[in-house]
Order: C-alpha cells, then structure tokens, then sequence
C-alpha cells in the first residue's frame, strides 16, 4: 500500500511539473519553405519562342523566388511568425523573363491566440497597410501511427483534406490576360513533436498536440530546421495593430484588385519590345 501510494505521488508531482512547464514554455523554432513549380508551356508561349529549356529555367527561378526563412515565436497559447529581414533583392529575369509577387509575405506579421481561437495578421501590399482579423477555424486532423525524426524529436504524422485554390496568371504583352483558377481536394501532411507543449505551428496551421514541425501540401514544403526552446532572454508576444482592419474575405477581395491594378500598370507604362514575357503570381 506504501509503495502504491508512493507511486501516485510521484506521478501527481510529475504531472504537475509537466503543467507547470507547459505554462511558463516559450520557444523560438526557423523555418525553411520552398515550392514545387511547374508552368506548362502552350501553344502561345511557344509562338513566343518559349521552348523546354526556357521553360525548365522559368520553373527553377520560381522555385528559388519562393525559397524563404521565417521564424515562429510561441508561448502555450500565442505565436507570431514572420519572414526572416534581408535586404529586398530586384525580380528575377532571365531570357525575357520577369516574375512579379503580389503579397508574397515579406511584410507579413502573422499572430495567432490558439486560446482565443483568433488570429492578426498585419501585411502591406503595394505600399499600403492592412490588419487581417478574424477567427482560427478548427483544424480537423487525422492523427496517424506513422512516426519519424526531425532533428532530434519524434514527430507524429497528421493529414487532413482541405479545398485549395490554385491562381495562377502568364502576359505576352497583349492586352489578353490568360487567367485560370482551380480548384481542387488536397491532402496535408503535417508533423508534428508531443514533446513540444504548444498547439501552435507556422503560417495558419495549428490545433496538434505538439508543436509542428513540418508540413506539405502537395506544393509547398515548410521545414522546421534550428529550434530554441526557453531561450535565456525570454521572447516578447506582440499582437499587431498597425493597418486598415479588415477580415479574411475582404483582404482576398483586395488581393484581387490590387493584382489586376499592377497587371494594367505595367501594360499601360509602355515597356516592353516585344521579347518580353511578364509572370505574375497573386492570390
């Protein structure tokens, strides 16, 4: 009986440690991202004089365009992920190529309170200020048996069916703008540690029970690759509140229209010899 009631001490005292712990976690993890590319080549493109190897060329340079470092912040219930600061580097061009990102997240300041089931997230497109608020929407996860190591922890295998939108645009200097938006079912794959004590997880993906660490969704690939856990010089929490306050579906409505402004700009500001081929990524 002694030893029995030893043995539910002792697992009071660890329980209560673990939430301890849980309570007072901070933690700093780096992020990697890249993208899998691939513009297929019509019929107009190659009346342009676009053949294979451009196009190989074209979806490489995408590639490393979308080849970004941020870091997550966390405490329990706060997080705030941003883009690593580096100096802004021009669009790149080759071969007549430019490619040109509306919002592609370097301004972005993304908070999320899984407690509080909401999120802000402060971006600037084409110079202005926005403050996207609006609420975290349940993560419906499958948790899989399936395991593996990142770095040193033992990550879990979570997937979910999410409809995602594809947006995609290509100008051959004519006033014609070939457009096409799909949508399609997709499966994402997260990892994610147990030994991590924080629902969180980069850009808005949360609502495991560890913190995630990597996560696919058919096209991009975000990779956790250096984690601090309770630095010395404990982290600050900062909410956002700089920008036009707006909610999720009227940034998306923006979105829109400031890409269709910036592809009538550059028709309009009457560059262009005729060799020049313009890609534009939005949405």
């Amino acid at each position: 009986m002694k030893n029995y009631t030893k043995s539910i001490i002792a697992f009071v005292f660890m329980l209560v440690n673990a939430l301890l712990y849980a309570q007072d976690f901070q933690g700093v993890a780096t992020y990697k991202t890249s993208m899998k590319m691939n513009f297929e080549i019509d019929s107009v493109a190659q009346g342009q004089g676009i053949n294979k190897d451009m196009q190989e060329k074209l979806n490489a340079m995408l590639q490393k365009q979308f080849q970004k470092e941020y870091k997550l912040t966390v405490t329990p219930y706060e997080s705030v992920y941003k883009q690593e600061e580096k100096l802004a580097a021009p669009s790149p061009q080759s071969n007549g190529f430019q490619i040109m990102v509306v919002g592609d997240g370097q301004s972005s300041t993304l908070y999320k309170n899984t407690k509080e089931k909401r999120y802000a997230n402060e971006q600037e497109i084409l110079g202005k200020k926005f403050l996207v608020q609006d609420e975290l929407k349940d993560n419906e996860w499958k948790l899989e048996n399936e395991t593996k190591f990142i770095g040193q922890y033992t990550c879990y295998k979570a997937t979910r069916t999410i409809e995602m939108e594809r947006v995609s645009s290509m100008s051959f200097n004519t006033d014609e703008k070939k457009s096409e938006v799909t949508k399609e079912k997709v499966t994402v794959t997260a990892w994610y540690a147990p030994e991590i004590p924080v629902n969180a997880g980069p850009g808005m993906y949360w609502g495991l029970p560890g913190l995630i660490l990597e996560v696919n969704d058919g096209t991009q690939t975000i990779v956790c690759s250096k984690i601090v856990l309770n630095p010395k010089n404990r982290v600050s929490i900062k909410e956002p509140t700089k920008g036009k306050k707006v909610n999720a579906e009227k940034f998306e409505e923006i979105m829109r229209k400031k890409t269709k402004e910036m592809t009538e700009r550059y028709r309009g500001n009457g560059r262009g010899d005729g060799n020049e081929i313009r890609i534009e990524i939005g949405g």
